[in-house]
């Protein structure tokens, strides 16, 4: 068997719009109807909401958990309200491996930094398959399209088979649609990210 996986040269928003495209061409292949998408601001839902609007696919949107890192959550109410009348699902769950200060032990990190040396898309979209199948939102063994990006925007998708976290064992990773060819480490991640959150407050 052969499959085509893109790399992007740089991680980033720039690539939002080709992911998508790449996201499409899979899925019209393997009849996924789910796709699991992160995002923080709201900006790529809300892309991703007029990009997939009339393609039959249901759109489960993970944002960053309450209080994460300030004190309002950066995703709109508006659009919360806005993707759930079209038929999609907009999840707020703990964000699971970002508990280390919770549980007291640094493997959530552990587990985080492992993923990162793919991507941190890798890295997320485990995190928010996860999120929604212990919310019920995706069945365990379910076969959905992951979504994330490096700290905004949309660079690397995958082919997942969902699991809850009580059967961690069960998830499984089907393809690799799309990645950067060369991630960030975790210090150049928060660089990044710092450098957003302060766009992003300037905006707002």
């Amino acid at each position: 068997m052969e499959s085509k996986i893109v790399y992007f040269e740089e991680g980033g928003p720039d690539n939002t719009d080709a992911v998508f495209k790449l996201v499409q061409e899979r899925q019209d292949i393997l009849g996924i109807k789910k796709i699991v998408l992160a995002s923080t601001t709201g900006a790529t839902a809300r892309k991703a909401m007029d990009f997939f609007g009339d393609k039959g696919v249901k759109l489960i949107v993970v944002p960053h958990q309450f209080d994460f890192y300030r004190e309002k959550n950066p995703f709109p109410e508006e659009l919360v309200r806005a993707l759930r009348a079209s038929g999609h699902e907009v999840h707020f769950g703990t964000m699971l491996f970002h508990t280390d200060d919770f549980y007291g032990s640094n493997n959530a990190t552990a587990m985080a930094n492992l993923l990162r040396c793919f991507c941190q898309g890798a890295k997320v979209c485990f995190e928010i398959v996860l999120m929604v199948t212990d919310a019920g939102l995706v069945a365990a063994g379910e076969k959905v399209i992951a979504i994330a990006g490096t700290a905004w925007g949309s660079d690397t998708a995958m082919v997942m088979q969902a699991a809850s976290t009580q059967h961690l064992r069960r998830l499984r990773v089907n393809e690799i649609i799309c990645k950067p060819l060369n991630p960030l480490n975790i210090d150049e991640l928060r660089e990044r990210m710092a450098h957003k959150v302060e766009t992003v407050d300037k905006e707002s």
